[in-house]
């Protein structure tokens, strides 16, 4: 068995607008195709065009699309109540971009899609992600690396603009 030290940096905003209209903002951003149906034309697809015309219909104007969201602020409002602050995580990618990374490093696949955190703090909206090129840095692959910090560059944009 081997076990590798992974370090990772974790991009982080507040925002002081309401959770609501950061998740707007995001919701905006990227697609959100029926998930089931997406995988089974994907399954069904036999050309790379195909592909690449089906995640093209997929993905929202950034090039991504949420892949599955949970409310994890239902499991705090069953103890504390409808006061308790929200907290949603989002899954959010692009196959074609996560196929760039395993081609060079097939353990990118366990990091993609992303997370993104939403939750509500007394001090505003926190918006957090892990940064990708954090995850493949160990694997010293130059390609993998280039791809990462591009979507890196992606996710922190989409989360600026989200927060702002």
């Amino acid at each position: 068995m081997g076990i590798r030290q992974v370090e990772v940096q974790r991009f982080s905003l507040v925002s002081g607008k309401s959770i609501d209209d950061v998740m707007a903002s995001l919701d905006a951003a990227v697609g959100h195709p029926d998930m089931s149906a997406f995988f089974h034309m994907v399954a069904a697809t036999k050309t790379t065009a195909d592909l690449e015309t089906l995640v093209g219909e997929a993905v929202g104007p950034t090039g991504l699309m949420e892949f599955a969201r949970f409310d994890m602020g239902t499991i705090l409002r069953m103890y504390h109540g409808e006061k308790a602050p929200r907290c949603f995580r989002l899954l959010i990618g692009n196959p074609l971009i996560m196929k760039q990374m395993a081609e060079h490093v097939p353990d990118a696949a366990a990091y993609a899609p992303v997370t993104i955190l939403i939750d509500e703090r007394s001090d505003g909206v926190h918006v957090s992600y892990d940064r990708m090129a954090s995850f493949l840095a160990p694997y010293r692959n130059a390609a993998a690396l280039k791809v990462a910090q591009d979507l890196d560059a992606k996710i922190e944009g989409l989360l600026a603009e989200a927060c702002n």
